[in-house]
This record gives C-alpha cells, structure tokens and sequence, in this order.
C-alpha cells in the first residue's frame, strides 16, 4: 500500500510551474516521484504512452472528463469524482472496472499540496474499486487558463457471460428502480458556491456504483434490462434519455423518490426541482416486474443502497414521455431541462 505522505519536498517548490509540464527535469520529477510511486503497477512502469492489457470476451470502454468547481467539496474531491465517475459509466454497461487511465491539466500556481490530496483520493478510490491506473498523461498551463486541476479519465472493464443491458431492452411492465437518495452531490456543490449554511450539512454523495450493480446482476442478469446514473440533469433528464431512446412511456411516482428533508429544504430555498439535480453516486434500474423485489433488496443490502426504492414503471403510453404523478393525486410531464441549471459540478 502507497504512503499517503507527499514524497516531493514542498520546500523547493510549493506550486505547480510551467517547467513543471515542459517535457524537462520537473516534468520526469512529478512522474517519478509523484505519480510512479503512488500508481506503480506493471503496466504504469513501463512509462509507455500506452498499455496493452490482457482481454477475455467483452470489454466495455468509457471516458470522461472532470471540471468541477470547486474541486475541493463536502464530502469529496474532484479524485473522488474522476475514480468514482468513470467506475460508474463501466457499471451501467454492466461491467467491472478493470483499468483506468489518469490525464491531468494542471494550473501554474496550483498547490502541490492539493495536488498531492488529490491524486491520494485517487488512488483510494482505485483501491477500493479494484482498479489499476495503466497510463496517463500531464500538462500545465498557464496561470489564470486552467482554473487549478482538470482531470481526463478513460475506463476499462469486463462484460460477463449473459450480461445485456441498454435501453433497446427496456419493456412495457418493466419497473424503476431508484438506488437511494437525489440530489445531493448537486446541492452540496452549489452551498460550497454560495456561501451557504444549514442545520446539517450537506455531502456529496459520490459513489462506487459497481457493487451495487453487481449484487443485482449475481441474482439475474437476465431481469436487468438497462442501467443509467443520474448524473448532469439529474433524474429527471436520466428519465428522458431512456424514454426517448426505447420509445416508450415512463411514469414516476413524487412519494416514493427518496430525498432528504434537508436537500428538500435547501431546493426550495434555491427554487431548484431536486428531480433536476445532480447526483454522483445514483443510478436508476430498469428491471424485469417478476424479479424486482428480489433485486431491490439485493441493492438495499449493499452499502450506499439502503433506501432504494421502486419509484416507477414503464408503461406503452405517451411514449418518449415522463410523467409524474404527484402526492397530490395530479399528474405533470417532467420534461428534459432545457438549459444548464447547475454548471460544472463534475
């Protein structure tokens, strides 16, 4: 296991510089001394500008890039997001992360104190995921163009035997499964950005996605029929995506989407529709009628899926569209949102 000690000594130079990411002798000092130890495996050793890796049937690739700000948050860090993120766009293919590849647009002027904060977030996140980081990349820019850390990401993982899932699959019956809590990771971001104090604080719920993922699949690859994570646009836009892309009717029911009172309140005092909030550790299941019980109690058994809840249904009506009906007894379409309402929270 890597110290989490920083090994270059702040005391010669305590920020990124330009020379830092020139090619030059502190470019080769931040990867050997900085990155190499804390990454080492036998592909990053090699410092190729590539890997090869082994391969055994399907593979499934994602790649993502991560700007949020500010890159320190409650309950995380954009280490948190780039690992975590990635992880998760490989679980809603119904794969397990393997393999990581790490690319860093780093500020002039950034602390390597943060920067060494950062990367020990990544490597905890990695651990904890199973993955190794095989490959990356490092560039600097000057101050003022690259607002501290920006973090590229490409994913690697596995597809099992029986394992299909994608919205092609989604059927008239099918139910919704809603791994926990919305809105957090959204509300926790813009609090961070405002200024803003509650009773209780708010966390990020930032989140490895795959053992949840997992555990439903070990019960039925079979009955999991499409997987998507609530992240930019929240639930409601997640909703929309694979309405369209099945073409078919969703409808959702307000009472039973778990949301905390305190993410309630701070929506209500910010105007903003939680259904429309991000999430980084949520994703929604779209599962079989016959076997979802069964496969909400597998999500609830795992940490992080304690409230799960079946929150809806997929019906043959109003296709392409999402309806929600309220606790009111009402119905209204929830509709794809229209503009950015909460830039860069990723």
């Amino acid at each position: 296991m890597a110290s989490f000690e920083c090994p270059i000594p702040i005391s010669d130079y305590d920020r990124i510089t330009l020379a830092h990411g020139g090619g030059g002798r502190l470019t080769h000092r931040l990867i050997t001394k900085l990155f190499l130890p804390l990454f080492s495996n036998e592909y990053l050793q090699r410092l190729h500008d590539g890997a090869v890796i082994p391969s055994d049937g399907r593979m499934a690739v994602s790649t993502d890039s991560f700007v949020v700000s500010p890159y320190f948050f409650p309950g995380g860090n954009i280490g948190d997001l780039a690992v975590n993120g990635t992880v998760n766009d490989l679980a809603m293919c119904g794969a397990e992360p393997k393999y990581l590849t790490l690319s860093l647009i780093l500020e002039e002027g950034l602390l390597l104190k943060d920067l060494w904060e950062i990367l020990a977030t990544v490597k905890r996140r990695a651990d904890e995921a199973g993955v190794l980081i095989i490959t990356g990349d490092t560039k600097v820019v000057e101050r003022g163009k690259g607002d501290g850390i920006f973090i590229n990401t490409t994913g690697i993982g596995s597809v099992a035997e029986g394992v299909h899932v994608g919205p092609e699959r989604i059927r008239p019956g099918d139910l919704i499964i809603l791994s926990g809590p919305i809105a957090e990771h959204g509300i926790a971001i813009m609090s961070v950005r405002e200024g803003l104090e509650f009773e209780t604080p708010l966390r990020s719920d930032t989140m490895n996605l795959w053992p949840l993922v997992k555990a439903m699949l070990d019960v039925s690859r079979e009955d999991v029929h499409a997987l998507r994570d609530a992240t930019r646009g929240g639930v409601a836009s997640a909703l929309n995506e694979m309405a369209r892309s099945s073409g078919l009717g969703m409808v959702i029911y307000e009472e039973r989407i778990p949301l905390k009172e305190e993410v309630r309140g701070a929506c209500e005092i910010l105007g903003l529709d939680p259904l429309y909030v991000a999430n980084e550790g949520r994703f929604l299941a779209f599962v079989s009628p016959d076997r979802a019980e069964e496969l909400l109690q597998a999500v609830r058994a795992i940490p992080g899926g304690e409230e799960a809840r079946i929150v809806g249904e997929v019906v043959e009506e109003h296709p392409g569209t999402v309806v929600l009906r309220t606790a009111f007894g009402g119905s209204r379409v929830v509709d794809m949102l229209s503009g950015e309402q909460l830039p860069r929270i990723c």
